[in-house]
């Protein structure tokens, strides 16, 4: 016996053949779909995560590098620290 396939929210499932159900079904996931669209937040949070996964495998597998990159990011980060304090002091 095999499992039900699961179905995406944003899908309609397959087999319906009652027009009100599947005009329900076709605009639950149609607003499901707006939803995951719309939804900014979600998104970037989940855009954050998996850019954060990334870096962390990277920095497991090159930790050498990952440490050269952080130096390199602070000295930038001083350095426009820098010319910016003697841009405003002149």
């Amino acid at each position: 016996m095999s499992a039900p396939v699961p179905v995406p929210r944003t899908a309609v499932p397959l087999g319906i053949t009652d027009p009100v159900e599947k005009a329900r079904a076709e605009l639950k996931a149609a607003l499901a779909a707006i939803e995951e669209k719309g939804n900014l937040p979600r998104r970037a949070g989940r855009a954050v995560d998996k850019r954060v996964a990334q870096l962390r495998d990277f920095s497991r597998t090159e930790p050498v590098l990952t440490a050269v990159a952080v130096v390199g990011a602070a000295v930038g980060i001083g350095v426009a620290v820098w010319g910016a304090v003697r841009l405003y002091v002149r």
